[in-house]
């Protein structure tokens, strides 16, 4: 694993995970329905994880001689709690498939504190993923 080729992935995480924070803001602000307050809650709480996320991601690139990225990744459309829901559950089980990754290739590039991040930074997106799972178990149709 080259430098450029980690600081390219990670910038593509980092576009990942701004647009996560525009997601759940978005959806915070869209959620409707009796369940309005307990959702956007939801979505308004996580928005901290994916900043720290964020800044960490930030960091590293510069701290690896690289350029953090200011792009975000397209946040995808949503009209219902339901459908908000489904795409932050999808979001968040391929960054934990894209930290998995991004660990392994950062082992490969000697940075063992990168690579250990990383893994804790997954352990937070299955955390996500498996409560956004579980609220969507029952969620009405």
């Amino acid at each position: 694993m080259d430098k450029q080729t980690l600081i390219d992935n990670l910038n593509g995480d980092l576009a990942n995970e701004l647009s996560a924070i525009i997601q759940y803001i978005t959806y915070a602000a869209k959620a409707t329905g009796p369940y309005r307050p307990q959702l956007a809650a939801f979505f308004l709480q996580e928005v901290t994880d994916e900043q720290e996320h964020a800044l960490f991601l930030a960091n590293k690139i510069v701290a690896l001689g690289g350029e953090p990225t200011t792009q975000a990744a397209p946040v995808p459309p949503a009209d219902t709690n339901r459908a908000m829901l489904q795409a932050i559950l999808a979001a968040e089980i391929q960054a934990g498939k894209d930290y998995t990754q991004r660990a392994v290739e950062a082992d490969e590039f000697g940075d063992k504190g990168l690579a250990v991040q990383l893994e804790d930074m997954v352990r937070d997106e299955m955390g996500h993923s498996e409560e956004s799972e579980r609220m969507l178990r029952d969620w009405p149709m």
